[in-house]
């Protein structure tokens, strides 16, 4: 395996041939007049022509490197009034703006041409299920005869065809990145472009010069709160895709409190609305499962009715359906026509099957990263014995921890706990907080349930876990590997190694199955 240190490893930023360029002078007032050709708020991303903007971090203020972004080229630099203390004499203007960050969005956006107003833009938020609507919204477009770009998680691609980037689990790219991202994907020849947005992105006004034809809300669920101090905060971050003059029309998931919230909220400002939901404008009338993990869902959309084929297991990818199928409706697209595209759509690490021939249990690899998505995604394999192998990361909200613990209990029959991303934090000490919330909700169960019988063990480092879990299934049983889904790095104290979970499944019951029986359920707990 390879490794390299740190996690933003240097390609070169997206960003068209041809940008449009702009004058420094017409996009901040009193500035002075300088061309400028690209937006950057890394100084290590910075291009010959660009704006550096220094903001503050975490950890240091970007305006500290405004030196290195004018010798990689950077013509100007804008920062806070802190900043201003902090450039030195960089031989360029430096222009002071009190909130830079606000306006950053509309400054890329004018020196890369106004990419968005010649794209359909769709935005999709919510706690799960932003990956998968993107992907259906996307298939569903696409066989309506739309070129698509598609911007998420899982990267960007334009016509399915990936494009190269340094990082692919940042929801939704930096303001400067996104208006260049969406540059390219228009010199691509892109008509529309399907976006998650996420409440991070919202928060930090990194679409504010996006106009979404329409924006979908999923759910919202338990995330993020190393972020938002609290969840009304995390609700407000994701309502904000809902604003008049953000989106034009808008599809509301109402299955939750959250969404019933944002739908009141919606109609009161006037904007075009769908629900979608048991009570919804657009809903499930039946689902029948067939063979291979598809689904036949039969689809009330108002008052007519539609039956569609979708290629993903599960109850909550019902629900995704239905987001999809209510945003092409309000953007205007046929669903007759996009229809054939649900069926084939297949997404990395969501759900994912990793095929391991006759004789092997059913693997399954999923992004779950939440509780609510860590039991939609037990629920959606649960008709056979179950072995869930589940990790939380580091540095991230330590408050789901105990609670992704309890939700994976009740929906295994083996629960094996590892790392996931440990980052910064004692591995250990991520998979105690997991344990102890699995070992509090089987105290809890009651006696006989699946919960009290479930068997809970840590696994130690995910490759170990994964060996363990593939050992103990047995045919005929699944196994279900959350947390990490699509990513192929694994990031342990500032390091980050070559780690996907489909590969190392398949590495590991290459491995097991060259040893001999009795060595291989050698250390290996007893369950039954």
């Amino acid at each position: 395996m390879s490794a390299v240190t740190g996690s933003d490893q240097a390609l070169p930023p997206l960003r068209p041939s041809r940008p449009a360029g702009a004058d420094l002078a017409q996009l901040v007032p009193g500035a002075p007049s300088v061309r400028l050709t690209g937006v950057s708020l890394s100084s290590r991303a910075v291009c010959s022509g660009d704006l550096y903007v220094g903001l503050p971090g975490a950890t240091t203020h970007g305006a500290r490197y405004a030196p290195d972004a004018v010798e990689r080229g950077a013509v100007a630099v804008v920062t806070d009034e802190a900043g201003a203390t902090l450039t030195g004499d960089v031989g360029v203007p430096v222009v002071v703006v009190h909130e830079p960050r606000q306006g950053i969005g509309a400054w890329a956006a004018e020196v890369y041409g106004r990419p968005a107003e010649r794209l359909q833009a769709y935005g999709v938020t919510g706690t799960n299920g932003k990956t998968t609507t993107m992907y259906l919204l996307a298939a569903g477009l696409t066989a309506a005869g739309r070129t698509v770009a598609t911007i998420g998680t899982i990267g960007a691609h334009v016509a399915g065809e990936a494009l190269p980037m340094s990082r692919t689990t940042v929801t939704t790219p930096e303001s400067s990145d996104l208006q260049a991202l969406l540059a390219l994907v228009v010199e691509r020849g892109a008509d529309t472009v399907v976006m998650e947005v996420s409440s991070h992105a919202l928060a930090l006004h990194r679409v504010d010069a996006v106009r979404f034809a329409v924006a979908g809300f999923t759910n919202l669920g338990w995330d993020h709160r190393d972020f938002h101090p609290t969840q009304e905060d995390y609700f407000e971050a994701k309502a904000r895709l809902f604003l008049p003059g953000q989106s034009d029309a808008a599809v509301v998931a109402t299955d939750d409190v959250w969404g019933r919230r944002l739908a009141q909220r919606v109609r009161d400002a006037g904007t075009p609305l769908l629900t979608t939901g048991e009570e919804g404008d657009v809903r499930a009338v039946s689902v029948a499962r067939m063979p291979g993990g598809s689904q036949r869902v039969e689809v009330a959309v108002g008052d007519r009715g539609i039956g569609l084929t979708v290629g993903l297991p599960g109850a909550h990818n019902v629900r995704n359906l239905l987001t999809a199928v209510g945003m092409l409706q309000q953007g205007g697209v046929p669903l007759e026509a996009a229809s054939p595209g649900f069926a084939e759509v297949t997404i990395p690490g969501r759900l994912e099957r990793v095929d391991l021939g006759a004789g092997a249990p059913d693997v399954y690899v999923d992004f779950a990263h939440t509780p609510e998505a860590v039991a939609a995604a037990l629920a959606a394999l649960n008709d056979r014995r179950t072995v869930c192998v589940l990790g939380c990361g580091g540095d991230r909200d330590h408050l789901k921890r105990g609670p992704m613990g309890a939700v994976a209990l009740a929906g295994s029959d083996l629960l094996v706990v590892t790392d996931d991303n440990p980052r910064t934090e004692d591995p250990l000490a991520i998979r105690e907080a997991v344990l102890e919330g699995a070992e509090r909700a089987k105290s809890a169960a009651a006696p006989g349930s699946r919960a009290a019988r479930c068997q809970v063990v840590d696994g130690g480092d995910r490759r170990s876990a994964i060996s363990l879990a593939l050992r103990m299934a047995g045919p005929g049983a699944v196994v279900a590997v959350l947390g990490k889904g699509h990513e192929h790095g694994q990031e342990v104290r500032g390091t980050v190694t070559a780690f996907n979970d489909a590969d190392v499944v398949r590495e590991e019951w290459a491995r097991l199955r060259r040893v001999r029986p009795e060595e291989r359920d050698e250390g290996a707990p007893t369950w039954s």
